[in-house]
């Protein structure tokens, strides 16, 4: 398939297209004055194109039959010289009153802003340029960015000294006011920061041009970061968001925030999860850390120090094929990302954040610590911005961006009503987005993407049009800060040096299941015995406890977690056992149990409170819960965390009943962690009757299996051993056949020695001693978790090889007393969860000392052969 950028003529395609709807763009010419008419012709071309093409190109493939130009692309022309635009609007009067609309903003919008800079000229040179005349002004780029209040986008103007100049049609007070604040940050921490020079004028402004400047060294591109560390902790404090890749310029070692719109943004969230709750007024949502949106096609980080260069995008685009030939069609397909210009360059290439996380943790320790010292300073400069207007993003701009694009499909501009009707996808049940969704309809029809403003002083909204909209929000943007600012502490710098160590670590790149490095250097071993290892459990429980988030009546954690096992993200725990809130209580209730500590039982009860109402959900809309499936990951995880939580805490039997009903009878997966094997097993373990019935169900669907990857988790392996457990307790010899069949075709990796996809699982799955002392002769791992670290091995060489299974144990005592616990996370983040997080490192210390069920193998009750 390809795309022709050029047609026979040597003009692009939209240059052609352009041409078809010339009577427009000539008419709208002769109203802006030379020598601004060429490029302003030009840009209002591709305007109108973009909003024509997908009605031109359906028009073109009508008039194929009747074209007679020798070659497809000089059909292509053809039809572009002898279209008849009057017949078009004929036919779609809707697009004639969308082209004719573009063309009167077009004009209207130049003639306001050549008005407003030969008004504000004197002014302009005074301040901006310093009284350095720039000479006479030679271009005007409209467009840049999205089009608010009937067309007016920013605008960049190019001057004969090759100077520039920002034009922003909205007001710049909020710019002006935090301009006041980075310069108190600034005396106050000792670091400079660049801010544009700017021009506020009524409903308007003039910004200095940033331009983007390489580092000269490395100790230039760590200035660079720890100074965002700092604007970071600032933009933390007055609750600024949306500061993705395109509002941040690197200008040297210089970070340069050039929009700063959305500061005292509202925090609106129905969510009763204290974990989201703590996620979203965090420094997360500055967009300033890794912001990872996922699709199809992969990942992209649009935040502040994302914007990677050559990455495709998550969702597909409209594109369009064979472009310029009278083949011409639209598709749908992932696009390059041409890079940005928000990350300081060092050699020619980007400089990667996560490389510099020290010195962004330093800037952001001290702009937070000023605050905090400081912060009857700062709540004075804060309350000085009651007035001024903030941006209120109701939906993300990409959503409007792609309902303006849609609505203009042929099918709906030949009736209005048939546009209205596709902008119905915005009543989406949520009290406040559909009071918005009139205004929102009414900015689409404009061309424009909605716009919607609140001010920090005030809970009202004011649409596009000036619109006042009373009491909107559930407290003024100016309340939140002042809370915010105030209860800044010590204990909150730390979990904000969390999440932004985690966001880092999230950053897109290849994930690997492969067991990781070995432990460097001399630790000094620690006896193993029980009394050790229970103080060494309650110090991990401990840690989470000091971690949890907690509510009105629940509690929750953020994690650093594996998306579909592909990407990281942080994010509040799930449900699910293997990384979700039901394994870190099974843990804590183990401990509970263990030493009598009320406080671990308690963490884990309030933990689970979510589940009742979160299985009458999957009661009530069946297709969650074959979005959730089964296997360890999923429901039969779910499963066996109630069952053994029931007898540790004593919980209504009944909601494991209700947990095994909701059960996937088929699965799209075969596997231990997602699928089949791992639903065979939960149920073996939790015992009932109705698990019983079901795994006889699942049974008879792994024996036809075939798999074609190996290991525990994912692979022959893991279904042999859950094959295994069902034959041994049902006593069927063909399920004992078929596992054998299964454990003997898994092929090994002798570099691997994880549980999840080594030598380790492979151990479990068929207890075998050759494989385990194979295991025994390996060094110890980094990595202490479960899943692909330390304590996975630890677990297959405790039935073969103890003597070994506690001289590893021994030294992972001494490395958790000497550095902490190490997760199975990027960079070894701390993180909860069982199977890669904390959770899992204080049951694996459990096992070791004491009876505890293996949650690896899904034990309901322990093996004494299999414990040291």
């Amino acid at each position: 398939m390809t795309s022709a950028a050029e047609t026979s003529t040597g003009e692009s395609w939209t240059a052609a297209f352009a041409h078809a709807l010339r009577p427009l763009i000539d008419a709208s010419r002769t109203e802006v004055a030379p020598p601004f008419d060429a490029a302003f012709a030009e840009q209002l071309g591709r305007r109108l194109v973009a909003i024509a093409a997908r009605t031109l190109v359906l028009e073109l493939h009508q008039a194929r039959d009747t074209l007679t130009g020798p070659s497809s692309s000089e059909r292509f022309v053809e039809f572009t010289r002898t279209l008849s635009l009057s017949s078009v609007f004929n036919r779609y009067p809707v697009l004639a009153r969308l082209l004719a609309q573009a063309c009167e903003q077009a004009v209207s919008t130049h003639h306001e802003l050549s008005s407003r800079f030969t008004r504000d000229r004197r002014e302009i040179i005074r301040t901006i340029f310093e009284n350095d005349d720039p000479g006479a002004l030679i271009s005007i780029e409209m467009g840049q960015g999205d089009a608010h209040r009937q067309g007016r986008t920013v605008a960049i103007l190019t001057f004969e000294s090759g100077q520039k100049l920002i034009y922003r049609p909205r007001p710049v007070g909020l710019h002006a006011r935090f301009q006041e604040q980075l310069d108190w940050l600034s005396q106050r921490t000792g670091l400079d920061f660049r801010t544009p020079r700017l021009l506020p004028r009524d409903g308007y402004g003039w910004l200095e041009h940033i331009p983007y400047e390489p580092c000269a060294d490395v100790a230039g591109v760590a200035e660079f970061y720890k100074r965002l560390g700092a604007l970071l902790a600032l933009l933390y404090a007055v609750d600024g968001t949306d500061m993705h890749y395109e509002n941040l310029i690197a200008c040297g070692d210089q970070p340069v925030l050039v929009d700063v719109e959305t500061l005292f943004h509202p925090t609106l969230t129905p969510d009763t999860d204290p974990a989201t709750l703590a996620l979203v007024r965090s420094v997360h949502r500055t967009a300033l850390l890794p912001h990872v949106l996922l699709g199809d096609n992969g990942v992209a980080d649009v935040s502040g120090v994302g914007g990677d260069h050559g990455v495709l995008s998550p969702l597909d685009a409209v594109d369009w094929a064979d472009a310029g030939t009278d083949r011409m069609r639209l598709v749908r397909r992932p696009k390059t990302s041409s890079g940005a210009l928000n990350r300081p360059l060092l050699h020619g290439e980007p400089a990667e954040p996560a490389d510099y996380q020290d010195s962004l943790l330093a800037g952001f320790r001290a702009g937070y610590d000023a605050i905090v010292a400081h912060r009857d300073e700062l709540l004075r400069l804060v309350r000085e911005c009651v007035n001024e207007e903030v941006r209120f993003v109701a939906r993300a701009t990409r959503q409007y961006a792609r309902l303006l694009d849609e609505s203009t499909h042929p099918s709906v501009l030949a009736d209005a009503l048939d546009r209205d009707l596709a902008f119905g996808v915005l009543v989406v049940d949520d009290p406040l987005l559909d009071r918005l969704v009139p205004f929102e309809v009414s900015d689409l029809w404009r061309g424009d993407v909605p716009l919607f403003t609140c001010r920090p002083g005030s809970t009202d909204l004011w649409t596009a049009s000036g619109l006042r909209l009373p009491g909107m929000l559930p407290e003024p943007g100016l309340h939140a800060v002042t809370r915010k600012i105030l209860a800044m502490s010590e204990v909150d710098r730390h979990d904000q040096q969390w999440v932004i160590t985690a966001l880092l670590a999230s950053r897109p790149r290849p994930v690997s299941h492969h067991s990781g490095v070995a432990v460097s250097g001399h630790v000094a071993p620690v006896d193993p015995d029980p009394a050790r290892l229970l103080v060494a459990a309650c110090g991990i429980a401990d840690q989470i406890l000091a971690h949890a988030v907690t509510g009105k009546d629940r509690v929750n954690w953020l994690g650093l977690e594996l998306v579909d096992d592909r990407h990281w993200t942080v994010q509040p725990l799930g449900a699910g056992l293997s990384n979700g809130y039901t394994g870190v209580a099974l843990f804590l209730a183990e401990l509970g149990a263990l030493t009598g500590a009320a406080r671990y039982e308690e963490f884990a009860r309030d933990a689970l409170r979510p589940l009742p109402a979160l299985l009458e959900m999957f009661a009530g809309e069946p297709e969650l819960v074959t979005a959730v499936g089964g296997g360890v990951h999923g429901l039969g995880g779910i499963c066996y965390g109630l069952a053994r939580l029931t007898s540790l805490l004593g919980l209504d039997s009944e909601l494991v009943a209700q947990a095994v009903r909701l059960m996937p009878k088929e699965d799209s997966s075969l596997t231990v962690v997602d699928g089949v094997a791992g639903s065979l097993a939960a149920m073996l373990a939790v015992g009932t009757p109705d698990s019983l019935a079901l795994a006889d169900h699942y049974a008879s669907t792994l024996r036809g299996a075939i798999c074609p990857t190996n290991g525990f988790a994912r692979g022959h392996a893991g279904i042999g051993w859950a094959l295994r457990r069902y034959a041994a307790t049902v006593r069927d010899e063909l399920s004992d056949v078929t596992a054998r069949s299964f454990l003997e075709s898994d092929a090994i990796d002798p570099t691997d020695t994880g549980w999840c996809t080594g030598l380790a699982g492979v151990a479990l799955a068929r207890d075998d001693e050759r494989l385990t002392g194979l295991l025994a002769s390996r060094k110890p791992l980094r990595d202490m978790s479960l899943c692909h670290g330390e304590l996975g091995v630890v677990e297959a060489l405790a039935a073969h090889h103890p003597s070994a299974a506690t001289r590893r144990t021994a030294l992972l005592l001494g490395a958790l007393e000497e550095h902490g616990a190490h997760c199975a996370t990027p960079g070894g983040v701390p993180s909860p969860g069982l199977f890669t997080g904390l959770a899992g490192i204080g049951h694996g210390l459990l096992r070791q000392g004491f009876p505890i069920p293996s949650v690896l193998l899904l034990q309901s009750s322990p093996d004494k052969e299999e414990c040291t």
